[in-house]
């Protein structure tokens, strides 16, 4: 019951508006009762009264006279009013919950979404949620309508004939036996289902946005089949679910049916005996419907809310994710930034059961200063860049900005003063205008132009269809790699932040865009502390210092020149290459 009372904090807010959605409910669904009491009116005091026939007639028009005022005007105007709070109730609720998640989503580590498919992340903050909607309409409404119903009924009932009602009611303990029994499991087999359409759904967004691959080795019937094995996983999941529900329907709607036989039954022998009115059996009748459709609501009640809790619970799994990545209680703003910076004893490892991939690294960075991290791929370079905006904090060790440990500062301030150019910087899938505008939401359209133009952006962005508000597809797919790059830079141009990080910022392109961006990018260190990471050497000569990193260790610090002299690890790395470009 712990999700329940957590989905409840959620609800809080909106407690008014549930009370009088339950208040307009209960006079929606009293009105209905009356039909009953009508019939015993008009068969035993109407039709079987001592009235001449003018009189049975007069009192008949009066007294539907007034049904029809009240089914005709009042009721419509009730039963909008339910629905309209009850749904608009159910969708703020979502709304306040799609918030929360989006919002922890944003503060979870980069280290979860290495472990996480994107389709599960997706599956819990849509379907999910959705699900819970369940809870609020039919778990905090509908059940207690239905419940006041049953009891407006019995009593009404009771009022006629107390024999009748019993025999009416004898058997709602084996049905609370039946419900108890059949939705303790149902619970789990939900949860089950749900975990099982989220694979799928990860899977699928996985394999969509890795479609190139797929056609490109040609393994459409290999892929084939791995989808059918997790979709046959949810089938059989769905039908586990499926098998049980059909159980708890049969038994619990057979106890439902037999009781209207028990009433006729019984009603029917009083009525021949005559100790009973023929009115009194039919109202009787028609109130064994008015209390068993609302018991039958509370059978399928019982199971969407059943859906609905293990909804709840992943949700609430979700939501319990721990973050990697906390502000200490007294952290504060940084608000400017010299620009020096310098990692001591630094030592990080992603899991507590592997080794370190950074050893004991210490190095001073000076304002204004460009340092470049060169070595072997997996040597632990862009895991070193990746602690200065704080992605991953050191294990061990410290990381200081003009002089202060950066985790005395609020991790997003810290961010708002780096800015970052990937090997491949994601684009979202909005115009041209838009992804540059990520460097500053608030930036004029002059100030985005500018910006694009220290990118080298400028040109080839007035050459699309429609110029800066060209749409670029999603992860930017209608750019080429180049003119992707130099958008990526124009954000950093806009947010222009002191320090500056490029993590392998002009591999894999062609050599005209790497002109280009190398270009750009030079402009844009330009009297920022900048962080290089690249894996051509030749890019790089222009550093004032170049670091050496291997198996997470500084071996060799120096500039181009110092370095070459040396006739070290840098050296014989850079002759290599040297040797690969010559024999292009």
């Amino acid at each position: 019951m712990g999700s329940i009372r957590r989905y409840l904090q959620f609800v809080k807010p909106y407690k008014w508006k549930i009370i009088i959605t339950i208040l307009i409910g209960i006079v929606k669904f009293t009105i209905p009762l009356l039909i009953p009491l009508l019939l015993k009116y008009v068969i035993d005091d109407i039709i079987g009264g001592d009235l001449t026939q003018a009189e049975q007639i007069e009192q008949l028009l009066w007294i539907m006279g007034i049904a029809f005022v009240v089914f005709l005007i009042l009721r419509p105007p009730i039963e909008y009013f339910r629905q309209y709070l009850a749904q608009w109730t159910g969708s703020k609720i979502l709304y306040d919950i799609r918030d929360r998640l989006f919002d922890h989503i944003q503060r979870l580590s980069l280290r979860f979404y290495a472990q996480t498919k994107t389709g599960e992340v997706i599956s819990r903050v849509i379907h999910d949620v959705e699900q819970t909607k369940t809870f609020v309409i039919t778990g905090l409404m509908n059940i207690w309508l239905d419940m006041f119903t049953i009891v407006i009924a019995v009593i009404i009932m009771l009022t006629m004939d107390v024999k009748l009602t019993l025999v009416a009611i004898i058997l709602f303990p084996i049905y609370g036996f039946a419900i108890r029994y059949f939705y303790s499991r149902l619970r789990k087999l939900t949860r089950d289902r749900s975990q099982a359409l989220a694979e799928v759904q990860g899977h699928l967004h996985e394999r969509v946005q890795g479609m190139p691959v797929v056609r490109s080795f040609a393994l459409e019937d290999y892929e084939q089949n791995q989808f059918d094995k997790r979709n046959n996983n949810y089938l059989n999941r769905a039908l586990d679910h499926t098998a049980w529900n059909a159980k708890a329907y049969t038994v619990t709607n057979t106890i439902t049916d037999l009781a209207p036989l028990l009433v006729i039954v019984f009603a029917g022998y009083h009525v021949i005996t005559g100790s009973l009115s023929v009115g009194t059996m039919v109202a009787f009748t028609g109130y064994m419907d008015r209390v068993y459709a609302p018991l039958r609501r509370l059978i399928n009640s019982g199971t969407v809310l059943t859906q609905s809790i293990a909804s709840m619970d992943r949700v609430f799994e979700f939501l319990d994710e721990q973050y990697d990545i906390v502000d200490r209680p007294d952290a504060k703003e940084l608000e400017t930034v010299k620009g020096n910076v310098e990692l001591k004893n630094v030592s990080f490892h992603y899991d507590e059961e592997e080794a370190d991939v950074l050893k004991n690294v210490s190095l001073q960075v000076k304002q204004g200063e460009t340092i470049a991290f060169v070595g072997m791929s997996g040597g632990g370079k862009s895991t070193l860049i990746s602690l200065i905006p704080r992605f991953y904090d050191v294990t061990d060790g410290s990381i200081l900005i003009d002089g202060e440990d950066i985790r005395n500062f609020k991790v997003r301030t810290l961010r708002d003063k780096i800015g970052m150019v990937l090997q491949d910087n994601i684009l979202f899938s909005d115009s041209v205008a838009t992804n540059i505008r990520m460097g500053n939401p608030n930036a004029t359209d002059e100030e985005v132009i500018a910006a694009a133009k220290a990118a080298n952006a400028h040109d080839f962005i007035m050459n699309l269809p429609n110029g800066y508000d060209t749409l670029v597809g999603e992860r930017g797919v209608k750019l080429s790699g180049g003119q992707k790059q130099r958008v990526a830079i124009a954000r950093v141009f806009l947010k222009n932040p002191p320090i500056l990080i490029l993590d392998e910022a002009t591999s894999a392109l062609d050599l005209e865009s790497e002109h280009l961006i190398q270009e750009a990018l030079e402009k844009l260190a330009a009297d920022r502390t900048t962080f290089i990471v690249a894996h051509r050497l030749a890019t790089i000569t222009h550093a004032d210092r170049i670091v050496l990193i291997e198996n997470g260790e500084i071996k060799e610090v120096g500039s181009h020149h110092e370095l070459m002299e040396q006739k070290g690890s840098y050296y014989n790395l850079f002759q290599v290459q040297h040797l690969d470009s010559n024999d292009m």
